[in-house]
């Protein structure tokens, strides 16, 4: 049986890493749980600080089939690379034509690039990109395949 999973990204400004994810993923913000109107209900009712209310953000899959993701302030920066972390699977895989992965790539870094991303390298493959691994807003990693 398998488990089920979330993914949690440890950050300082969680509006903006939560926001560049959103876009990263194609995700939207997670709607508060059932029975309650909103985030700030249920955190109240739960007995939240108000002040904590912004340390917290939930992005879910807007069709529901995929892990979500949360993001948590902490107050220690990000120190090394990350041994985990998450592919971007937009190029359509190695049956499709080197060139059109790269365009698929490109585009793909470019509009993380204008969402506040860096890329940390390029990695070229036999016949033309392989991937590009670019950093979020606070350095966290990802690859774009």
């Amino acid at each position: 049986m398998t488990t089920a999973w979330s993914l949690t990204i440890d950050c300082a400004d969680v509006r903006a890493v939560a926001r560049f994810w959103m876009l990263a993923l194609g995700y939207g913000e997670r709607p508060p749980p059932a029975g309650w109107d909103s985030w700030e209900d249920w955190l109240a009712a739960q007995g939240v600080p108000e002040e904590e209310w912004h340390d917290v953000a939930y992005l879910a899959d807007p069709e529901g089939r995929l892990p979500s993701v949360s993001f948590l302030r902490v107050p220690e920066p990000k120190t090394v690379k990350n041994r985990v972390h998450v592919d971007l699977q937009v190029s359509g895989g190695r049956d499709v034509p080197p060139r059109a992965r790269e365009e698929r790539i490109r585009a793909k870094v470019a509009e993380l690039v204008a969402a506040g991303g860096t890329i940390a390298w390029e990695v070229p493959g036999p016949a033309g990109l392989d991937h590009v691994t670019v950093r979020d807003p606070e350095g966290n990693e990802l690859c774009v395949v």
